[in-house]
Order: structure tokens, then sequence, then C-alpha cells
């Protein structure tokens, strides 16, 4: 850290990546946005517009593991940037590697040991953490947690569960978010668990839904369609939110009178798990007391430790994701040939 703090002076930041190479940043930026100061953009898919803020001002961080991801190293050519870049990439001859050489730009070591989906407490995420002004040490507490007793009966009771509820063809996890800064964490989450468990005709569907939006699209079939679903609830505790505008309320509806907004959506969320009770839907729920890095890192450790566990139980390998690459071998094919 101490070798690039100097890039601390930038006020905006562009990330270039796939899957874990991006997906643990931004779930840390904007579930913690409130806190940070400067600006992220993050390119995780190709990007077909222009972009025309001045690279001069902005500073580029450049991940992929490999080195050879193809989506981030086009985006990368496509902004024709030479400066203002940190690579952070496999220490091994690689393209990123070599262009990062001929840019003279900054490199770090990808940790060898650690896969994408799981490396967002490695540098891939703390180094973006830190230049957010975020405290890295704070987000990694794993031997307090896995000395704690209550911690990891949780996490054995969760995963007894999920196992339980795949081995009855209950494979659709359906994360019911009521926090909008949530909705990149379980992005990243999606990709964790999905791409660890989906192998050997076995694994999980994590299906992201925003509620209350989704009380009036899918919960219908959610409480009486088909019954292959498990649920997660999810909470964050804000209590700087606006109020109701008692004066233009009518009289019909003075119930509603000194009430916050966020004092509606813990009701909707207090009465949809009421509903699911009664209908003998499973589900659990995870309420956020406080929005920080201890806490994200608490739910990152919480995550990635649930789903090695499930992919031991399930007898699947959690560190690969062999079907991936025949995406990117067909890609490269097609090409070359052109």
């Amino acid at each position: 850290l101490k070798k690039i703090s100097k890039y601390r002076k930038f006020k905006y930041f562009k990330i270039f990546g796939m899957g874990g190479s991006c997906l643990g940043a931004q779930a840390i930026y904007f579930f913690l946005k409130k806190k940070i100061k400067k600006k992220f953009e993050f390119l995780n898919d190709i990007e077909l517009s222009k972009n025309w803020r001045s690279k001069n001002k902005q500073f580029n961080i450049i991940i992929s593991k490999s080195g050879n991801t193809l989506e981030t190293l086009v985006n990368f050519n496509s902004e024709k940037i030479k400066k203002n870049c940190l690579f952070i990439t496999d220490n091994k001859t690689n393209y990123l590697r070599t262009l990062a050489l001929k840019l003279r730009s900054e490199i770090i070591d990808h940790n060898n040991l650690i896969g994408g989906r799981y490396s967002v407490l490695s540098e891939t995420g703390m180094i973006p953490a830190f230049f957010m002004g975020l405290d890295p040490s704070k987000f990694k507490r794993l031997d307090k947690l896995i000395s704690s007793k209550k911690f990891i009966d949780y996490l054995t009771h969760n995963v007894a569960s999920i196992l339980s509820f795949h081995q009855n063809n209950k494979n659709n996890s359906i994360i019911l978010n009521y926090d909008n800064d949530s909705n990149n964490l379980f992005f990243w989450y999606q990709q964790l668990v999905a791409e660890s468990l989906g192998k050997s005709s076995k694994g999980l569907l994590p299906i992201i839904s925003n509620v209350p939006r989704d009380n009036h699209s899918l919960m219908q079939l959610y409480l009486d369609g088909f019954k292959k679903n498990f649920y997660t609830f999810f909470y964050v505790n804000d209590n700087k939110s606006k109020k109701i505008d008692n004066k233009s309320l009518l009289n019909s509806h003075n119930f509603l009178k000194n009430k916050k907004l966020s004092d509606i959506l813990y009701t909707q969320f207090r009465a949809t798990q009421n509903v699911f009770s009664k209908r003998n839907l499973p589900f659990r729920s995870f309420v956020i007391k406080k929005r920080d890095e201890k806490t994200l890192g608490e739910l990152f450790a919480f995550f990635i430790l649930e789903t090695i566990l499930l992919g031991k139980a399930l007898k699947v390998n959690p560190y690969n994701q062999p079907a991936v690459e025949l995406i990117k071998t067909e890609t490269f094919k097609i090409l070359k040939k052109n």
C-alpha cells in the first residue's frame, strides 16, 4: 500500500475487469458509497459507448488473474489510455503484464492461490478499497469469525439447510433484497455461487429480486407458483431516510403520519416474512445493523465459506470453472478465423 499511496491524489478511478476481478470492488463501493468521497466507474462488460472524461484526470486499475481476459483487454485498448495505470495480474508472461511493462506502469502480482471470485479480500478488492479511502484491515477478521461459536453454528445450519433444499430439487436461490446499495453485493454472490457449484448437473441458481418493486411482478409466482425456490431476505437499517409529508396526507391514511420511508420498507420486510411463514415457504433473513467495512467483510467471509462447504458436500470442486473456458476458446477460434 505504501508503494501505491501516491495515487490516492486522484479523485476519479476506473476499474477494468470481468467477474471476480471487478464485482468485489464494485460491491464494496456501492455498499459503502455514503462513506466514499471519490468516484469510481467499473467496466465489467463489453462497453460499446464512448467515454469523454479527460483521461489525464482519472486513475486506471486493470485487473485480470490470467492477464488474457478478452473483454478487459479490448475495453482498455478502446480507451487509448497510456498513463496513470495500475495492473493486477499473475506473475507470469501474459498480455496485460507485457502491456504494463511497455507502458512502464505499476504492477501488483495477483495472488496465484486465489481464484477471481474468492479474491475480494485480497489485492483485487482491497487495493480499490484503499483508494476509496477505506481501511482494508477492517474487512479481514476471519480468525475472530471462525473462533466464534455463534458464527460457526449459523454457517453450518445454513449449509445443512441449503443442502437439504438441493436434495429436494429446490435449486433456485431467490435473494429478496430490500437495499438498493446491496445489489452489487449480490451480483458478486451470484457469480460466487453459480460458478462454484454449477457442475456435474448440480448447483444453485441465484436470482436477485429487488423488493418491494418485485412485490408487484414476481411475488405472485413466489407465493403461488412452483415450489422449487428457497429465499434469502436482506435488509439494511437506515435511520436517515426521507419522511412522509404529513401535510399532504389524506385523513384515510393518518397511520402514515411521522413515518420515515425506511419504516415503510421495514414493515414490508416483516409482513412478507409473515406471509412466507404462513405459506411454509423456506427462507432465511439477514438484518444489517451497521453499514461499514467490518460488516461487509463478515458477509464476504460468510458467503465464501458457505459456498466452499456446499461444494464439498455436493462433491464438486468449488474452485474451478471448466465450462467457462469453452466460450473463451470458441470466441478466440472465431476471431482468429475471421
